[in-house]
């Protein structure tokens, strides 16, 4: 079974062709069973200025839909973080997506450490955006993930996009530092817009790929679409890869879908 993580869908008023339909017809297309799928940004629906609860939305899109798993938004402009956490939960999202860039907060400030603290509290997996997008460094600082996993002790989340090409080694080094004390695994890699081509933003190599599993183990890997950014073509690219990496079998099956199923108790 695979099993796939991060997945954005959209309104087909605020994003044509990215709705939930045409993820179901992208996963059919790729010989995907089952996805978690994230809501729309809240600033989105602001934009159009549709007064929409963006986690209650997703949550009706995804009701009685058992291929799907729902992670939720959490709205940095409000000051309201613990009961947004909490109405997440509520929902029965198993998860947070959090673009630190997109959203505009710092991943160590004072509102995202507030989202940790209930996260961890709710036992949540959170989904970080890592690398670049375009914004101030500082504020998404790679190295700093492992301060989030040291004064959070219990919370689990993925790097996605494992820094990309430019924070490849620091998340590297972050995702391997906290196998600490032989603990269940917490930080993951998130194998998700890891393109094989010289010059991209997200390129990283057969060879760095092979190295996360060499130094972090098979447990800590997860496999990503980003729909609706990456087509079915990439997409089919990028399993057929992982698949003929140089690693064993166990560790290809526990990627692409048996460490997210773990993880997420389904």
């Amino acid at each position: 079974m695979v099993f796939a993580n991060h997945a954005h869908i959209y309104p087909s008023r605020l994003r044509p062709e990215s709705d939930l339909n045409a993820l179901k017809e992208l996963m059919r297309e790729c010989e995907i069973d089952r996805c978690v799928v994230f809501a729309t940004i809240p600033d989105r629906f602001k934009e159009l200025g549709l007064p929409v609860n963006t986690n209650v939305w997703l949550s009706e899109q995804i009701k009685n839909e058992p291929a799907f798993t729902g992670f939720g938004f959490v709205d940095f402009e409000l000051d309201n973080q613990e009961e947004q956490v909490d109405e997440i939960v509520s929902l029965g999202l198993k998860g947070i997506k959090l673009h630190p860039p997109a959203q505009g907060f710092a991943i160590l400030e004072d509102k995202a450490l507030r989202v940790y603290e209930r996260a961890q509290r709710h036992n949540l997996f959170l989904s970080f955006h890592t690398g670049l997008h375009w914004s101030r460094l500082k504020d998404n600082r790679t190295l700093d993930y492992d301060e989030v996993a040291y004064n959070f002790p219990e919370l689990r989340f993925s790097m996605e996009h494992i820094g990309g090409y430019s924070f490849f080694n620091e998340a590297l080094a972050v995702i391997a530092n906290n196998n600490r004390g032989g603990r269940q695994p917490r930080v993951f890699a998130g194998w998700t817009s890891i393109d094989n081509e010289k010059g991209g933003a997200w390129s990283l190599s057969d060879e760095q790929l092979e190295t996360v599993i060499e130094q972090t183990g098979e447990m800590k890997s997860i496999f990503g679409l980003d729909f609706p950014f990456k087509k079915a073509e990439y997409i089919k690219k990028l399993m057929a890869r992982i698949r003929a990496l140089n690693i064993t079998d166990t560790a290809k099956e526990a990627i692409l879908g048996g460490n997210l199923l773990r993880e997420l108790g389904e």
